[in-house]
């Protein structure tokens, strides 16, 4: 079974000038954790995740050696997040993401995921954009395999 026999290719994907309010929007109201960043021709150049967005508001970690972790005023770092709104992806993203390929056996996929403990990763080829894969397509895709007998 390869990856793109349990890929999602009805992806929403977002631009390096998004802004962080849009994505924000998009991961609280629907439960979007992670979203493929593309350029005009559907190339891939970066992911953006909830974590990446959260990671913004964590004290730097000069400050905390300067001033001690005792120090920061951690309200007042959340109260920072609408500033952090106001970024673009571009500015938070994780560049150059790790991907897969959709012909790509879809076990070896799940062993990058795991290693790299991603939960979901986005499927390309040659850089384009296919679609992403998560950790619930590849069970389902064995679960279906195996009820159904196609695995035989």
């Amino acid at each position: 079974m390869q990856v793109k026999d349990a890929m999602s290719t009805n992806t929403r994907t977002v631009q390096p000038e998004t802004k962080i309010l849009e994505v924000a929007s998009l991961m609280c109201l629907y439960r979007f954790h992670g979203l493929p960043v593309v350029d005009d021709d559907g190339m891939l150049v970066g992911v953006i995740t909830e974590k990446d967005v959260l990671h913004s508001l964590f004290p730097k970690i000069e400050d905390m050696i300067a001033h001690g972790m005792a120090t920061v005023d951690l309200d007042r770092e959340m109260g920072r997040y609408s500033e952090v709104l106001e970024q673009s992806v571009g500015d938070l993203m994780t560049s150059n993401p790790v991907a897969v390929d959709p012909q790509m056996h879809l076990l070896r996929a799940t062993t990058v995921m795991v290693r790299h403990n991603f939960r979901r990763i986005p499927v390309a080829t040659e850089g384009k954009l296919e679609g992403m894969l998560t950790l619930g397509d590849v069970h389902k895709a064995i679960y279906l395999a195996n009820i159904t007998g196609a695995l035989k």
